[in-house]
């Protein structure tokens, strides 16, 4: 019964000062929505950078680094096996970027039940002829198909077909930059000198674009066949072994253990691209810090018109106390206005923030660097609408118990005796 007249009670305060009541809600909502929105467009905007380069990036590269022998020939003699040795200025020594027997580590790696995919690559410096100019420029050898299931391919291929690459034998995919250098259109024909001095002609099928200006100035792509035709190499040839995990996260703890048992160098996504996830989280953080600081003042404002209700309604606790009502159930009456504020606050403003956030996400956003983009990113992530209400929630609570608790000790002898 106490419980009933407590919820009655509460309402009466609630709607006895409704104006101040829906400016203390309207605050907790907006404050709920900008959140949710802001985070939303900050975290699918961090997607879209980081994917730019870690959706292209192997989460554990396989390859021969070119590097001095760690073994120097006066570590190999007995005569000064006992010392310190200090070699200046070691020059590498003659060492191969094939990667030996690349077939059977790849096949034994797709067998791995950790890892999701496998792609050979073929790296082939160039340069584009360009009447009696050469522009530097990198050649990619790739299995078409495997580029495209595991690193998207086909969504940085804004002219052609991507799978000519496949199907027409001695053919390229240009980067833009050097498609709009060379003034090359699709079905043209360009030459290629490679470092050897051996010139090929090429057939351009396509474009490529990654939204990295100096990637596409000077990288292309083509077959893993035409590749090695370039270079001069059987067919067996293969430089790097790209390997996509299903879980990101164990590429630092996998590298070693490739490294180890295929005795080749391997570097980890983490080790790779280390700025970009030190931006991502740093943005984060950023928003997150924006967000809840629109809570908290939210709930100052709570805390405000909770302990100005409470000084107005003096003679209402003190007619409470004195009929009947402990001070715990004051302290239930304020803490539940409190909360009923959080609570519709916190709906409405779930609500609002997903608005908010498909009205941003119809936006058109069109940019020459980001052609795949048409409109701006928003992750529709619940994480964000879980936070938000539950931080509301707690900071309306504790909005609502301190002034509940100042209530709760109102003396309602002296009150009384003071009117």
């Amino acid at each position: 019964m106490k419980t009933r007249h407590i919820t009655e009670i509460a309402g009466a305060l609630l709607l006895a000062r409704w104006k101040q009541t829906l400016v203390a809600a309207v605050g907790v909502t907006f404050s709920i929505a900008l959140f949710i929105t802001l985070l939303g467009f900050m975290e699918g905007l961090n997607q879209l950078l980081d994917g730019l380069v870690l959706n292209r990036t192997p989460h554990i590269r396989l390859y021969n680094d070119i590097r001095p022998s760690d073994y120097q020939p006066i570590d190999l003699s007995e005569e000064y096996k006992q010392y310190y040795n200090f070699v200046s200025s070691i020059k590498p020594a003659n060492s191969r970027k094939e990667i030996h027997n690349a077939q059977r580590i790849i096949e034994d790696l797709r067998k791995d039940p950790l890892v999701l995919g496998v792609a050979p690559k073929i790296t082939a410096q160039v340069f584009y002829n360009l009447g009696n100019v050469d522009v530097n420029g990198i050649i990619n050898g790739v299995d078409v198909e495997q580029e495209t299931k595991l690193f998207s391919f086909s969504d940085y291929v804004t002219q052609g077909n991507y799978y000519d690459l496949k199907n027409v034998a001695n053919s390229i995919v240009l980067g833009i930059g050097a498609a709009n250098t060379m003034m090359a259109k699709v079905g043209d024909v360009i030459t290629v000198t490679t470092t050897e001095g051996e010139q090929f002609t090429l057939k351009v099928v396509g474009f490529f674009q990654s939204g990295i200006s100096e990637i596409d100035k000077t990288q292309s792509y083509a077959s893993v066949a035409t590749t090695q035709k370039l270079l001069g190499e059987s067919s067996n040839y293969i430089s790097d072994i790209q390997v996509k995990l299903k879980n990101m996260d164990l590429a630092p703890s996998l590298a070693p253990q490739y490294k180890q048992v295929y005795g080749v160098d391997a570097e980890d996504i983490q080790t790779a691209n280390a700025q970009f996830e030190t931006g991502s989280s740093v943005r984060s953080i950023i928003s997150y810090a924006v967000g809840l600081t629109l809570l908290i003042v939210s709930g100052f404002g709570i805390y405000n018109i909770l302990n100005m209700l409470i000084y107005e309604k003096m003679d209402t606790i003190a007619i409470l106390k004195a009929t009947g009502f402990a001070g715990s159930d004051v302290k239930k009456i304020f803490t539940a206005i409190s909360l009923s504020i959080g609570v519709f606050g916190a709906i409405a403003g779930a609500i609002f923030g997903f608005l908010f956030s498909k009205i941003i996400d119809a936006i058109p956003f069109n940019t020459d660097s980001l052609p795949t983009i048409e409109t701006y990113p928003i992750d529709y992530g619940v994480q964000y609408y879980m936070i938000a209400v539950l931080f509301a929630l707690v900071t309306t609570y504790l909005a609502g118990w301190f002034p509940a608790r100042k209530a709760s000790k109102i003396d309602p002898v002296e009150i009384i005796r003071g009117k």
